[in-house]
């Protein structure tokens, strides 16, 4: 059986902040990844309060100390949330800026031959950060288009969910708790993680 490593980087949402059964969404997607036969590895390399500039700053050191020779090494980004956020009237990033993040990044991975899954970033309680969030996501939907990377566009699918924004207004206003994660991870595996890592979730179910 074929030892899968992922490396997850990204944010606080990666990191799974606010999930009281500490799982979030990338232990989860672990969690059904196992038990779909997988033999996996995942390292979660998420922190909290990172932009793209910031993932883009630490992930080569990171993620190489993480792949290991004849093992199927992946890496899984997600970020976009914290890039939007407003603070002192302009947001952290600008949206060229984190699309040329992320380009750089994936340009290293296609370089080190490492198979890339791009989460977008969640939507949170305010109307306006979730306007500047699904602008984005549509930019990142067609950089990852044009360099033919799966892309799982999370603002679209969650930000009219009345189970989400209950479980963000819960907690801190941006971050879920279970319930929220729950959905966060099944929106990840329905939106090819399967196809992604060539294999079928357990029990065939597509």
């Amino acid at each position: 059986m074929t030892d899968v490593r992922i490396c997850f980087v990204g944010d606080s949402f990666t990191a799974g902040v606010g999930d009281p059964d500490s799982l979030g969404w990338v232990g989860r997607v672990a969690q059904e990844t196992h038990r779909a036969g997988v033999l996996l590895t995942s390292y979660n390399l998420g922190v909290r309060r990172d932009t793209s500039l910031d993932v883009q700053a630490r992930f080569v050191q990171e993620v190489q100390r993480r792949l290991a020779a004849g093992a199927d090494n992946r890496v899984v980004l997600s970020f976009g949330t914290n890039d939007t956020q407003l603070e002192n009237g302009s947001v952290r990033v600008e949206p060229l800026a984190t699309l040329a993040a992320l380009a750089d990044l994936l340009e290293w991975t296609r370089e080190h031959r490492l198979p890339t899954f791009v989460v977008g970033p969640p939507p949170v309680v305010d109307d306006a950060h979730n306007h500047r969030l699904l602008e984005l996501t549509a930019l990142m939907r067609e950089l990852t288009k044009r360099r033919g990377v799966p892309f799982v566009p999370i603002a679209p699918v969650l930000a009219e969910s009345t189970r989400w924004r209950a479980e963000l207004s819960t907690g801190d206003g941006a971050h879920p708790r279970s319930v929220g994660y729950q959905l966060l991870a099944r929106a990840v595996l329905d939106g090819g993680w399967w196809d992604w890592l060539g294999t079928r979730p357990a029990g065939g179910r597509a």
